[in-house]
């Protein structure tokens, strides 16, 4: 029998099957994809084969090929990946540039692992209603550089509705995933997006002003309109994986850009002369934070650095 995986609580996965009923399973103990190393072998929006029990559970026996995924480096293991969600036709990143901040180093890692497994990007700045003048020109600054890199991006405010609608018009009839970092206000935005979602939203810790996970797995939700929304966990961190030094700049679309008039068709952007790369960093052509970010990347192959700020 095949089905949707629509929800992972860790131990049971939740299998919406062709013909309707939901049924819970699980994997088998030597159950393992090929050539991944994952924490999750098995993810939401996995298309699988299950056998039914006389219980009423299932095994799951085998998993459709992938169209695309979404992967970081799992925070406790680095040698092995998490996969957050699979055959996507888009994510959002929600970000927040104050209560909290988002660090420029996770977005761009992000991106660059979406831009990896093909995955188009809409990056939500949310909270807008909640900037002070300063850091709503921050935030317009920040929405400048990445719409000139190629990004579409949103500013709304969950609370408000300001933006809602338009964002809303994006996720009909696909299947999109919702990211980010803890406390930036993505169970408020589910619950635009699907009154009866009823997702818990937790205050932001005034100590630390940094979020509270309130999502502790990862589910796949249909929208009033057509389309399914996976929620997943607040992410803390995002350390690239399987990833090979030469292939990282062109996951950057400006530095992929540059790099073809770089000296050296092995080029690196490091240290190299005639590097066009580095030339254009220097001529503000390119931003000096996505540089160091790319640059945060290339020292990823070095398995004892350590990763949790990503």
């Amino acid at each position: 029998m095949h089905g949707i995986v629509i929800k992972n609580t860790g131990s049971w996965y939740t299998v919406k099957t062709d013909d309707g009923p939901v049924i819970e399973s699980k994997i088998k103990g030597n159950f393992r994809l090929k050539g991944i190393r994952s924490t999750n072998p098995v993810a939401v929006g996995d298309g699988v084969e299950i056998a039914v029990n006389p219980e009423g559970t299932a095994f799951i026996t085998a998993i459709d090929d992938r169209r695309n995924y979404i992967i970081r480096k799992s925070q406790n293991l680095s040698k092995q990946s998490h996969i957050l969600a699979a055959n996507l036709d888009q994510a959002f990143l929600v970000v927040t540039v104050a209560h909290p901040e988002t660090s420029t180093t996770f977005i761009d890692r992000f991106l660059a692992s979406a831009e990896a497994y093909s995955v188009p990007v809409v990056l939500v700045f949310n909270k807008t209603d909640l900037l002070s003048d300063d850091e709503r020109h921050y935030q317009s600054m920040m929405v400048n550089l990445y719409e000139t890199v190629g990004y579409d991006c949103r500013q709304v405010s969950a609370v408000t509705g300001e933006g809602i609608d338009a964002l809303t018009a994006l996720l009909k009839d696909k299947v999109t995933l919702l990211s980010g970092n803890s406390g930036v206000g993505k169970s408020s935005l589910l619950n635009r997006f699907i009154p009866d979602a009823d997702a818990r939203v937790a205050e932001i810790s005034d100590a630390h002003d940094t979020g509270v996970h309130t999502t502790t797995f990862s589910e796949m939700m249909a929208l009033p309109q057509g389309g399914y929304v996976i929620d997943t966990p607040g992410v803390k961190g995002f350390g690239t994986f399987d990833m090979r030094p030469e292939e990282i700049g062109s996951y950057f679309k400006e530095i992929f850009r540059f790099s073809k008039d770089c000296r050296f068709n092995n080029c690196t952007h490091t240290h190299e002369p005639g590097c066009a790369v580095r030339r254009a960093v220097e001529e503000h052509y390119i931003a000096e934070s996505r540089y160091q970010s790319y640059l945060s990347m290339l020292q990823d192959m070095d398995e004892s650095k350590y990763r949790e700020a990503f």
